[in-house]
């Protein structure tokens, strides 16, 4: 069916548009203004604008690598339209709520936006495997599942259910643990804790009894600062310190075991997909493809000059211990079990990450570094 996600021919012509224009891979991000319309009329051979969608997007364009990768996206389509298509983030909450893109894409009210469809949990239960999942892949494995395993094509299918397209369009680091005003050694030391926590890892950790919230990344240095949230995730090391975590929470947790990737998504309402010509279907996919190498780049390079930094502002980086850990992952499995027993997409999708973790595994095992190994210029 047209737009269940890219056909063969429309991978070559996605491989094609981007080879043709060359200049994907040498975009810098920049706002998706009017100058990068411009840059793009400018080239020889633009052509007259025939797409403008005004976009909503989840996380504010200026927090680095969890927002700022729409700006590289939109600007990559408007010079390789020659300014055809432009699509003109709107900031968090501007035209949609930030929690309900989803729903404003599905009935009409916009024609597309950029979100963590994590959000989606509610009303799509399968969603947050396919925005992050605790004790999930790391973020390349999620790659190779999603384009190469029949993620990409589950998805799809999940979401034209819900009249949604969706293009895998970013993808970052793990978030930490979360930022804490008191150490803590054991699960016994979140039974009561009030926190801030999104997708499958708050339900583990209701499941723990701790009392678990949802509130945007806007409002959680606010919430920590007055005493209403005891403890807070939120995202990468970066967008936290931009945040202000690092003011009212002194320990920050590491590893990011409720989320061991996080992806973004260009969703697009499927009678506007379906009624797009293969060619700009197919810069869509490409401009989203390059932005997920681009943005997982980005968050890679960006933490450690985050974390060089702790010291200085009185901040200690607590590593959990892997007792606790191991507690964490079983009551993970158990909660997992008990979303797919409940939810046949989630028990399909899931089946399809764990056979794909599996066979992965005898190539990770080999082919990499131990994660304690020294590197002699550390």
């Amino acid at each position: 069916m047209k737009g269940s996600g890219i056909s063969g021919r429309a991978a070559a012509l996605a491989v094609g548009v981007a080879f043709a224009v060359g200049i994907v891979g040498s975009l810098a991000i920049r706002p998706p203004s009017g100058e990068a319309t411009k840059a793009a009329r400018s080239t020889p051979g633009a052509v007259d604008e025939r797409i403008r969608w005004r976009l909503p997007v989840s996380f504010g364009t200026n927090w680095p690598a969890l927002g700022d990768n729409i700006l590289y996206v939109t600007d990559a389509i408007a010079r390789i339209s020659g300014g055809a298509i432009v699509l003109v983030p709107s900031e968090p909450g501007e035209i949609v709520p930030a929690f309900s893109i989803t729903d404003a894409v599905r009935e009409g009210k916009v024609s597309a936006g950029y979100t963590w469809i994590g959000y989606d949990q509610g009303k799509i239960p399968a969603s947050p495997l396919i925005a992050a999942v605790p004790f999930g892949m790391e973020p390349w494995e999620f790659m190779a599942w999603w384009y190469e395993a029949g993620g990409r094509e589950l998805a799809v299918e999940l979401y034209h259910r819900h009249n949604t397209h969706l293009v895998l369009c970013g993808l970052i680091s793990p978030e930490t643990a979360g930022w804490f005003r008191e150490p803590i050694e054991s699960l016994e030391d979140l039974r009561g804790l009030k926190i801030r926590f999104a997708g499958l890892g708050g339900k583990v950790l209701e499941r723990l009894g701790a009392s678990v919230t949802m509130i945007p990344g806007g409002e959680i240095f606010q919430a920590l600062e007055k005493g209403a949230i005891d403890a807070s995730e939120y995202s990468l090391p970066v967008v936290d310190e931009m945040l202000g975590f690092d003011r009212v929470a002194k320990n920050n947790y590491f590893p990011g075991w409720h989320q061991t990737y996080t992806s973004s998504h260009l969703l697009v309402n499927l009678d506007v997909w379906n009624g797009l010509s293969g060619t700009d279907q197919a810069i869509l996919e490409t401009a989203c493809t390059a932005g997920v190498a681009r943005n997982l780049a980005r968050a890679e390079a960006l933490q450690g000059a985050v974390i060089a930094g702790f010291e200085a502002k009185g901040v200690t980086a607590r590593t959990l211990p892997l007792a606790m850990l191991r507690e964490l992952a079983a009551v993970t499995d158990a909660v997992l079990q008990q979303e797919a027993d409940r939810d046949e997409d989630f028990r399909v999708i899931l089946a399809s990450q764990t056979a794909f973790r599996r066979e992965y595994a005898l190539w990770k095992k080999l082919a990499y570094l131990p994660r304690d190994f020294s590197w002699s210029g550390q």
